[in-house]
């Protein structure tokens, strides 16, 4: 069992506590799992009073043996109505909570146990903080691209025609977790599930459904409606497998292209061009440019190659982002997109991902997860690139 050190938490939150200061609140709340996760170490049912001075509180519900072993804050709080929460705090005036994961009536519950205190959103503030990941979270993420390279490795042993989708993405699931996935990919969201198992066969592979994603799959039934489904694989179509991995709550994403048979010209040379987008816009990003300006970068390249039309979907369900940021959420900071104007940091980790959609026909792409360092940038995910052609 790994834990989170407690020099990581001391860390994490005396620089939260720079960014609470220059937002003048007088000390901050979480409630929401993965924050309160990367804040103190555990997972079990509590949330997290960080003050601006003094230590930060661990308020408990259960199970508090797991909480203390977990954690590296000072003694944990057993917390048995929200009374208990008002004795630990004192009287901030001005106080940060996360009002973009929190329902109405919990945070109106707050606001009356409170008193006169003004409620702030907080959200802003952990996520720009989770951005630039520490050698211990890359050290995590190492981990997770290695069990995703065996379980791409796996795949031509297992692929074969008149499979189905899922029981590809099954067969793999099984596998991955024999090496330490944890099987769930957590995202930011309360509309929106993050699937395991991305597995697009021939023109699934061109259908849209609820994600913002250029491609999303037929899913098993109107209820999950993304991602592998029950059609059967067959020879010389285009096979995208998008497969995310999850270790000790850090994450990796990335897509690799297979075929039974031999893989359509079309599709081949598609994916060769993403893998050339790809590869230039990371190039350009070390040169400081802003992520807008390396989004539409790689739309003009895509033009120029000849697949504007099918460059991160076709119309009308063309995406406007590239990259996406991950750690222990599938979609987090920084994003390549057409609206974020900075750049790229030493310490951001992020997932690119190229991909051409044909109408009815399929798609291609790839993607890393790729760690910017000083001067210079590591893929994490170091599968082979090239299509895998399994007879």
């Amino acid at each position: 069992m790994i834990y989170t050190p407690k020099e990581e938490i001391i860390n994490r939150t005396e620089k939260l506590k720079a960014l609470m200061e220059r937002a003048s609140l007088d000390g901050a709340f979480f409630h929401y799992k993965i924050d309160y996760f990367y804040l103190s170490g555990t997972m079990q049912d509590a949330f997290l009073y960080v003050p601006l001075n003094g230590e930060p509180k661990l308020f408990v519900r259960r199970e508090m043996r797991r909480a203390r072993r977990e954690s590296p804050l000072s003694e944990p709080i057993p917390l048995r109505s929200l009374e208990t929460v008002k004795a630990h705090i004192g009287n901030p005036r001005r106080v940060g909570f996360q009002l973009d994961v929190m329902p109405y009536n919990f945070v109106m519950r707050f606001q009356k146990l409170l008193g006169d205190v003004k409620l702030v959103d907080v959200s802003p503030l952990i996520i720009d903080l989770r951005k630039i990941k520490s050698p211990f979270e890359v050290g995590l993420m190492d981990k997770a691209a290695a069990i995703a390279g065996k379980v791409y490795e796996k795949i031509p042993e297992v692929l074969r025609e008149g499979m189905t989708e899922i029981e590809l993405g099954g067969i793999l699931e099984a596998y991955a977790k024999t090496l330490g996935h944890e099987g769930l990919l957590r995202t930011r969201s309360l509309i929106f599930e993050a699937y395991t198992w991305h597995i697009l066969s021939g023109k699934t592979g061109s259908i849209v459904s609820q994600m913002n994603s250029p491609l999303g799959g037929l899913g098993m039934s109107p209820a999950f409606p993304v991602g592998a489904s029950r059609k059967k694989i067959r020879r010389g179509e285009p096979i995208m497998i998008d497969f995310g991995i999850c270790y000790h709550g850090y994450q990796v994403d990335e897509t690799r292209m297979f075929a039974i048979g031999h893989m359509p010209e079309r599709f081949a040379d598609a994916y060769e061009a993403c893998r050339e987008i790809h590869y230039r816009v990371l190039d350009k990003a070390l040169e400081g440019v802003s992520c807008s300006e390396l989004f539409q970068y790689s739309v003009e390249l895509a033009d120029r190659m000849g697949y504007g039309d099918y460059y991160l979907g076709y119309t009308p369900h063309k995406v406007n982002f590239l990259a996406h940021g991950i750690g222990i959420e599938i979609s987090e900071p920084p994003f390549i997109a057409a609206k974020m104007d900075y750049p790229l940091l030493e310490g951001m980790t992020l997932a690119i991902e190229p991909k051409m959609v044909f109408p009815r026909q399929g798609a291609c792409g790839i993607e890393n997860t790729v760690l910017i360092e000083k001067d210079h940038y590591r893929v994490l995910t170091k599968m082979d690139e090239k299509i895998i052609v399994v007879d």
